[in-house]
């Protein structure tokens, strides 16, 4: 067995019919990267049989382990709460429903050996995605990378391998809204990236949202890693305010001249500032709503129960989560 080990993080919710094709694939592919693994599930409580299962296959495969919390606390913290726990010379980050291959994998570990320590997945097609989603994922990425202070490359996903020091410098990042790619793309080190097709779900639908869910992860990326939006509130402001001390004094100069102003635009103008006003206090909400999240120094997440996880893991998570 080759000397390192891999921690694969797998957040779930509602999985019960991937559990067993996923593990299969993924026990597979560390057989034959020759390593050794653990597989770390991540479970928001589901309505399902999902931990029945997991649980099961906990029995005859001691390398699988399950976190499921409290509560549901979404998809990028769950992803976190694995981080937290891995114990792995590498973590990889992968979803359970099969659309992003396990055996990609080796390729990862391979660039990995190569000095890379972060090794991204880059979709090269997107099987079993609407046009709508798509766009929206494309809008989003440009307009992040373009406003941003970090580059997040396109088309990719929490999909990836990072090193044990990227883990680290994650696991004490104090932010709670759990945006990886930003994260990752925010810690640095010497990055590179692997080109696949990505599959069509392999049961089941899925849990997220293509909308309210990229719309969330957009706004993530922008307020989180960006002052433009407060930098295009000052710039439109001052435009405007120029815009009206000119028609105001038009208003006058023309009262003065012809007696009356050609400019009666008092209902529609109130109506255009107040609608800006309403604008950029939304915007400005945004930004406060990330920073009360950030002061309330809420705990991260709360495990409700654990298989297979040792005492040390859970210490650790303890420490992390209310970082």
């Amino acid at each position: 067995m080759k000397d390192f080990m891999l921690s694969v993080v797998v957040p779930v919710y509602k999985e019960e019919a991937n559990i067993t094709p996923f593990i299969d694939r993924m026990v597979s592919v560390m057989q034959k990267i020759e390593c050794d693994y653990e597989i770390i599930f991540c479970l928001d409580p589901s309505p399902d049989d999902t931990y029945g299962v997991i649980k099961n296959h906990i029995e005859t495969n001691g390398k699988i382990k399950l976190i499921q919390f409290a509560r549901r606390f979404g998809q990028p913290t769950a992803t976190l709460a694995g981080i937290h726990a891995s114990e792995g010379d590498a973590c990889v980050i992968i979803d359970v429903d099969l659309q992003d291959p396990p055996e990609l994998i080796e390729e990862m570990v391979q660039k990995w050996q190569d000095g890379y320590d972060v090794v991204y997945a880059k979709r090269r097609s997107r099987k079993g995605e609407t046009v709508v989603k798509r766009m929206i994922a494309g809008m989003g990425y440009r307009l992040i990378n373009k406003y941003s202070e970090v580059s997040i490359p396109v088309n990719t996903g929490d999909f990836r391998l990072i090193d044990r020091k990227v883990a680290d410098e994650i696991s004490i990042n104090g932010e709670h809204h759990g945006f990886l790619r930003g994260m990752v793309a925010g810690v640095g080190f010497k990055q590179t990236e692997v080109l696949y097709d990505r599959d069509e779900r392999a049961s089941g639908s899925g849990n997220y949202n293509p909308f309210t869910g990229s719309w969330r992860i957009g706004l993530n990326g922008l307020f989180c890693y960006s002052y433009m939006p407060l930098g295009f509130m000052t710039a439109f402001g001052t435009v405007f305010l120029f815009i009206c001390c000119l028609l105001l004094l038009f208003s006058i100069i023309q009262t003065i001249i012809t007696g009356k102003s050609s400019v009666p635009l008092s209902s529609v103008t109130i109506m255009f500032i107040g609608s800006i006003q309403i604008f950029f206090v939304a915007m400005l909400g945004e930004y406060i709503s990330r920073i009360y999240e950030e002061v309330k120094h809420k705990p991260k997440y709360i495990v409700g129960q654990t298989e297979n996880i040792s005492d040390s893991q859970i210490k650790v998570m303890n420490q992390k989560r209310i970082l």
